[in-house]
């Protein structure tokens, strides 16, 4: 049988989990679904520690609110080429005992089937104050007992990408395959690859709603390899012809849904930083993450200072929740602790308000982790941070995001309107709204940055 490919690729899906280890250049690398962002402190705590134990002491956040461990030590099967070109080596025996088997106990694993396919974004204030139409945390977690639950579902690829916004629209943008944003009168919208479909069904609907996308998805996938006998190779909705329309016809038809004219998704470019309101007396806060990695230490920390947010005060209780802007929300602190756990915080290296200059700068994994890298990216925006500091420019809440990139693949890059510092061999092209600049050197690098961020 051929493999058709519709986008590009030649391959199949090669997307790591925690139990398909993908093969980098500094040694495995596993992704831990987290849907919803949320994970208790019991479970980062435990994260934090498998990743000292296992792979490198670092926390990797994702742009959708998943996480990603390096340098696990694997075997040396090979299996699938991932999207860097590397070896991907079948799941090691060690894997599964050590690294995967402690993510399971955690509660991380539910699903060996299906743990790739757990991809769900979440409103990460959703719940904690009032400027949200409804709480979408008990969507999340129906949406994942019954995604696990339906065999045919782990046909999806671990691209595949769901969204549940709970009004206030900041998720709901990101560029979901099937998502939800409630309209008001017109009950909740239902997204189909990025954009509003039109169609409306009753809240209590949506959950069912979104499946049905994923099972409209892969009915076109199959329909479209019958056709042709032949095995096609897309991962999400809009890699398929028509397949935003062709879906949307299909959830129609299967839910009788109603249509209304389509609203304007806009995605949201940063995340929530610093002293948020919450409700009876309480606060969250938003915390940032230097180029989206937590140090053990420094999930540690965050994991007690969720653990003391909760009800009974238990160590163990609290919730942390991951953005898919790289960075983590703590809700239900009482607002006397909020200072004290800022200081704690600042003190060991994240970022506590928009006022610093890490915020809003993110990069890719760049050298040495990734071998299609042409620069230590992630080493160069450090540089380029503190000469921005060191200027004393400041960091405006107008300020856009940054991303620096190890190549052309621009992995990481966040939606919307960003600066993009590109690694091209001889330096960086810095790049926004279609204009761009060649730098020789990373004083030129961060100067041309920090111009186009519009810090000078």
């Amino acid at each position: 049988m051929v493999n058709v490919d519709l986008s590009g690729r030649t391959r199949l899906d090669a997307c790591p989990g925690a139990l398909q280890v993908h093969a980098a250049a500094d040694g495995g690398l596993a992704r831990v679904r987290v849907p919803g962002g949320r994970l208790t402190a019991a479970q980062l705590r435990e994260l934090a520690r498998a990743a000292a134990g296992h792979g490198t002491g670092v926390i990797e956040l994702t742009s959708r609110a998943n996480v990603q461990v390096r340098g696990l030590r694997t075997g040396t099967g090979t299996g699938g080429v991932p999207e860097d070109g590397e070896r991907l080596p079948e799941p090691d025996a060690r894997i599964p005992s050590g690294f995967a088997a402690r993510m399971a106990r955690a509660g991380l694993l539910p699903s060996p089937t299906h743990e790739r396919v757990r991809n769900i974004l979440a409103s990460p204030l959703t719940g904690c104050d009032g400027a949200g139409t409804v709480d979408v945390g008990p969507l999340v977690s129906e949406l994942d007992r019954l995604l696990c639950a339906r065999p045919a579902l782990a046909a999806l690829s671990g691209r595949f990408l769901f969204a549940l916004d709970d009004g206030r629209g900041d998720v709901a943008g990101l560029g979901a395959d099937a998502g939800i944003l409630p309209v008001g009168a017109d009950g909740t919208g239902l997204v189909v690859a990025g954009a509003d479909s039109g169609l409306r069904v009753p809240l209590d609907a949506a959950v069912p709603a979104l499946l049905a996308v994923a099972e409209a998805f892969l009915a076109e996938l199959a329909e479209l390899a019958d056709s042709a006998d032949r095995e096609v190779t897309a991962w999400r909705i809009k890699e398929l012809p028509d397949g935003p329309a062709r879906v949307t016809a299909r959830v129609r038809a299967a839910l009788s849904a109603r249509v209304r004219e389509p609203v304007r998704l806009r995605p949201a470019v940063a995340g929530p930083l610093g002293v948020l309101p919450g409700r009876d007396g309480r606060v969250a806060l938003g915390v940032g993450a230097p180029l989206g990695r937590l140090t053990s230490a420094q999930a540690e920390l965050l994991a007690d200072l969720a653990g003391s947010a909760s009800p009974d005060g238990a160590r163990s209780g609290g919730e942390v929740r991951l953005t898919p802007w790289r960075g983590v929300v703590l809700p239900g602190l009482a607002g006397h602790e909020a200072g004290a756990a800022i200081t704690r915080l600042a003190d060991a290296g994240l970022v506590t308000g928009p006022g610093s200059p890490w915020a809003g700068v993110s990069a890719c994994t760049g050298r040495p982790g990734c071998a299609k890298s042409l620069a230590d990216v992630q080493a160069d925006a450090a540089l380029a941070v503190a000469a921005t500091a060191g200027s004393g420019s400041g960091h405006g809440g107008g300020t856009l995001p940054v991303h620096w990139a190890g190549c052309e693949r621009r992995c990481g890059r966040p939606r919307g309107r960003v600066v993009e510092a590109v690694a091209t061999g001889d330096g960086y092209r810095v790049e926004l709204g279609g204009q761009s600049l060649a730098c020789a050197d990373i004083e030129q690098t961060a100067a041309a940055v920090a111009a186009a961020r519009g810090e000078k």
